[in-house]
């Protein structure tokens, strides 16, 4: 990546209020360096389900959320890498992009469960709801092995993200949300379907992409990743071509008007609630 690119960077986050750089998401074959990924396990897919091939007692008992994941790439400002040997839970592994369809396991557990075997999630009524919603979102396969997901100001110059993901209280989100249909002019540029935060974060933005169009998705409604969230947080996504546009153009919108310092200042009080040590 253009490190050009990134000089606007330091100050766009000023305005925004945002204290830590977004995370950039990629696919690629090279395994960065200084990064870390789940537990290696193996792949439930469901040609083994059918052979009845899967320990789900290994699976469950190995499971990591690829949002803990992230949210620990966050603190320490480094990558979490993700791969079909190392992918932290079934549903991460189908939302990535490294196998489907998704197991009727996991479809059941997702949803209502199976009497007297398995407790379900309730996130759906029915396998039958749920097994079709997953047909209709059909994540793109990984287009490369790894899933990198690391802040965007640690990009070399022969890295690019796809995506670029913030994660926003409400008063910083209503200016990326803002200013994401000023560079674009589309009154529905923001989306935010349902999935779970990993499908909010990674799968939809792709999706989109591979649909051609130019998107940003809001996320982190996922109940059972919302403990990998700050208080209030939700992620925004948006492609890097509108981020940059978004660099390009920030200091000419409505984040320069006294309307927005107003903004700001609701801002610094929400940090200051949280214990931020943002000005009082």
């Amino acid at each position: 990546m253009n490190q050009e690119t990134l000089k606007p960077l330091p100050r766009f986050l000023e305005i925004l209020g945002l204290d830590e750089p977004p995370m950039g998401i990629f696919y690629t074959d090279q395994h960065p360096a200084d990064a870390f990924s789940p537990k290696a396990s193996d792949l439930p897919t469901r040609e083994k389900e059918t052979r009845n091939a899967i320990d789900w007692q290994a699976v469950f008992g190995n499971f990591s959320c690829v949002i803990g994941h992230i949210w620990r790439a966050r603190r320490k400002q480094t990558a979490a890498v993700f791969d079909a040997a190392r992918f932290g839970c079934a549903g991460g592994a189908f939302w990535l992009g490294l196998m489907k369809p998704q197991t009727e396991t996991i479809i059941h557990y997702v949803s209502s469960g199976i009497p007297g075997q398995m407790e379900g999630e309730h996130y759906c009524e029915s396998p039958d709801a749920l097994r079709r919603l997953f047909e209709e979102i059909d994540p793109p396969p990984a287009p490369a092995r790894y899933c990198v997901v690391k802040p965007i100001d640690q990009f070399a110059e022969n890295e690019q993200p796809a995506v670029v993901a913030f994660f926003v209280r409400p008063e910083t989100l209503s200016g990326l949300h803002q200013l994401a249909a000023f560079v674009t002019n589309d009154i529905q540029v923001v989306a935010s379907p349902w999935g779970a935060a990993c499908t909010g974060l990674i799968t939809w933005p792709f999706k989109f992409l591979a649909q051609g169009k130019n998107k940003a998705v809001v996320g982190g409604w996922d109940p059972s990743a919302r403990k990998f969230f700050k208080t209030d947080e939700l992620s925004f996504a948006v492609p890097f071509a509108m981020f940059e546009d978004m660099l390009v153009r920030f200091e000419s919108s409505f984040l320069s008007t006294k309307t927005w310092e107003v903004v700001r200042k609701k801002i610094n009080r929400s940090k200051h609630a949280w214990g931020e040590n943002a000005d009082k």
